[in-house]
């Protein structure tokens, strides 16, 4: 950390603690209104802000599209630079005249980061979920979003602001999304240093006071907001090796962006997952309140394990590589579709055979093989005697398969891929029988279009 150049403002280190004279000692809450005071005569150096913007860009080549994308707007009210959900930067002037070139270029990039990898959006979804509310709850999802980005962001020609929030800070590991991380920490003392830290609502998702809102000017709409990310997301596939693996995950998905049907499928799992009787056994270590009525004996209560899902995925010459990496997208939305633990979640290729259980540890490490015939039913059956036996089976198949004779002892969703026509003219291709029709989804089981 560098000593304080004469004259400077005392500010906080982008994501970290107060720097310069008269900085709190650690340990002391920040109120980001007075960490970065302006004086009114200090007007914003533009000239030092876009310097510092088309560094960001030489640095990063392919975020030069949202870099220059986002809309400034001075304001003294921001502790440093922040963001909304319009696509509309917040700076202080007395940030820009504190802090050098190359480091500016970083904030740069982590706040249009925010808005790329949509953490406003995703924000909004976690605190329904989890009915997280109010600014303290707001304040870890900034932080959570923060760790997602900064573990990666920085290096190769973009400095590290300093005392930037990193994982490592909270001993969590590095490559973690923002919805991991916030499981995985609470407020505390370990996070009092970054009370005052605010990357506005584009971050968080919570409205500022200096927020100009939808209405207000310099803002982008919902579709150039999208055309943004798109053509961010056609630089990173198109020359790849410029990016990091971060950054090309999130182009993939950039690629296959929610719709309707890709929340129905999530819904269905979560329904699943959370309906009575899944993932509940019973145990002698909390007896159940009933035994008092039973003298002389003990009766065993209810426990309830978090419940494992296994995905088999129909890998037969039917399914086109797309559908395929699709598929891939759909196992890291189940899995987050029961709370982001990967150690719940299996997956089963499946054609005609069924041979090896993957534990899902990234869906980039599960190798799809096959490519021959389709009998799902070797996958059910191999589901079905992994340990632990799962609770809910998910089939991903273009439904061009026969099906279980009988019920499964646990809750089944199939997401079936697309095919032209009615389910009967679609499902008519095979090699080896072209008047083939398979049977429809069993009536037991949930199903959901996929596409």
């Amino acid at each position: 950390m560098t000593a304080p150049r004469p004259g400077a403002v005392r500010r906080p280190g982008r994501h970290g603690r107060a720097t310069g004279p008269g900085a709190a000692t650690p340990g002391t809450p920040h109120d980001h209104a007075r960490s970065a005071p302006a004086p009114d005569h200090v007007a914003l150096d533009e000239g030092r802000l876009f310097a510092a913007r088309l560094h960001a860009a030489r640095a990063r080549p392919y975020l030069a599209t949202a870099l220059f994308a986002l809309r400034p707007v001075a304001s003294r009210r921001v502790p440093t630079m922040a963001v909304d959900r319009h696509w509309r930067v917040y700076v202080s002037p007395a940030f820009v005249a504190a802090t050098p070139v190359e480091e500016l270029a970083g904030v740069w990039v982590h706040e249009v980061t925010h808005l790329l990898r949509d953490h406003h959006g995703r924000a909004d979804r976690v605190a329904r979920e989890r009915d997280m509310t109010g600014p303290a709850e707001r304040l870890r999802i900034n932080i959570a979003a923060d760790l997602e980005i900064n573990d990666d962001v920085y290096g190769e020609g973009l400095l590290r602001p300093p005392g930037a929030v990193l994982p490592g800070l909270l001993d969590l590991p590095e490559g973690e999304l923002m919805e991991e991380y916030l499981r995985r920490f609470r407020l505390g003392p370990r996070t009092e240093d970054w009370a005052w830290l605010d990357c506005g609502s584009g971050a968080d998702g919570l409205a500022r006071e200096w927020d100009l809102g939808p209405e207000g000017a310099h803002g982008l709409s919902e579709q150039e907001r999208d055309a943004v990310r798109f053509r961010v997301a056609r630089g990173i596939t198109g020359r790849p090796g410029d990016a990091p693996a971060g950054w090309r995950r999130w182009a993939e998905e950039a690629f296959h962006p929610p719709q309707p049907w890709r929340e129905l499928l999530g819904a269905a799992v979560r329904s699943a997952v959370s309906a009575p009787g899944v993932g509940e056994d019973y145990t002698y270590a909390r007896p159940s309140r009933r035994s008092p009525s039973v003298p002389g004996a003990v009766l065993p209560g209810l426990r309830r394990r978090p419940p494992h899902v296994a995905v088999v995925i129909d890998t037969s010459g039917s399914v086109s590589d797309a559908e395929l990496g699709s598929a891939l997208l759909e196992v890291a939305a189940i899995s987050r579709a029961v709370g982001g633990r990967r150690d719940l979640v299996s997956v089963v290729p499946c054609d005609a055979a069924a041979r090896t259980v993957r534990s899902l540890c990234g869906a980039e490490g599960i190798a799809l093989i096959g490519g021959g015939g389709t009998d799902l039913r070797a996958g059910f059956a191999r589901a079905l005697r992994s340990r632990p036996r799962p609770d809910v089976v998910v089939a991903l198949t273009d439904g061009q398969t026969p099906w279980p004779a009988s019920r499964p002892p646990c809750r089944t969703v199939v997401g079936l891929f697309p095919r032209l026509g009615d389910f009967t003219a679609r499902s008519s291709y095979d090699e080896d029988d072209p008047d083939y029709v398979p049977d429809r989804p069993p009536a037991w089981a949930r199903v959901v279009e996929i596409g």
